[in-house]
């Protein structure tokens, strides 16, 4: 059990590399986001992708470090599930966000699985 734990940990963070990335690559920017960002718009994004770059440690630590996994799961669910929220509100877009949205739904199925395993089972 504690493999699978870990293998849905590093996956979450192996989703979350290329946002995070993005803190050092305009070109980047372009291509995962489709915007070209102005001068305020590209400090804005680049701190997105340095909040990423905390994701994915946070989510690398979770791997093998339990007693941060129920932190952990609290923040990556809410920058996944907040993404798709605010993805719902603007009407779905098509293009690189819907991408995103994509990847984020995706990882649902491993973020659940790793936040259910944070707390222990109750005995029936």
């Amino acid at each position: 059990m504690e493999f699978a734990v870990q293998t849905a940990w590093l996956g979450l963070a192996v989703i979350h590399l290329l946002p995070a990335a993005s803190a050092f690559s305009p070109a980047l920017v372009e291509r995962l986001y489709g915007v070209t960002p102005g001068r305020d718009l590209a400090v804005l994004i680049a701190h997105r992708g340095v909040l990423f770059c905390a994701i994915v440690v946070g989510c690398a630590l979770a791997a093998f470090d339990p007693p941060a996994r129920r932190t952990m799961g609290v923040v990556v669910g809410l920058s996944m599930v907040g993404f798709l929220l605010l993805y719902l509100r603007a009407g779905l877009p098509a293009g690189p966000l819907r991408t995103i949205a994509l990847v984020d739904a995706v990882g649902l199925a491993p973020l659940a699985f790793a936040i259910w395993s944070a707390w222990p089972q109750q005995a029936a």
